[in-house]
């Protein structure tokens, strides 16, 4: 099951960062058909945010198709993204990379720009 955390500081709207966390545990295979995401309230213990924030995120994530509402049973997962395994050799080599990159002094946001700088010239024209 995915474990939501919210980075209030982030600038990022807390429905989008549980819409985003739950597509990179689509894209990870961290979640797969059929399986259920946490309820509200599990969500809302969890992180004390509002109920209707996680029911908003769960109905565009249903609106993309991604996942179905069954009413009294919760929220499942209907369809994966990606094929990027959670345990995919790239995944070890990230994990080296970023460990070198903090070694050489780097922080979390400019690990970040850097990457996504490299992501932008990789990807060109590529959509989400």
């Amino acid at each position: 099951m995915v474990e939501y955390r919210i980075d209030r500081r982030s600038g990022v709207a807390t429905y989008l960062q549980i819409v985003q966390q739950t597509k990179q545990a689509l894209r990870l295979g961290l979640l797969e058909p059929g399986d259920q995401l946490p309820t509200a309230r599990e969500v809302v213990e969890a992180t004390a945010i509002n109920p209707n924030t996680v029911l908003k995120a769960y109905r565009e994530l249903e609106r993309e198709g991604l996942v179905e509402a069954r009413r009294g049973l919760g929220t499942f997962v209907r369809r994966s993204l990606g094929s990027a395994p959670a345990e995919s050799p790239l995944r070890a080599e990230l994990v080296d990379w970023a460990g070198r990159a903090r070694a050489a002094g780097l922080d979390r946001d400019d690990v970040a720009a850097l990457f996504t700088a490299v992501l932008d010239e990789n990807f060109k024209g590529d959509k989400e």
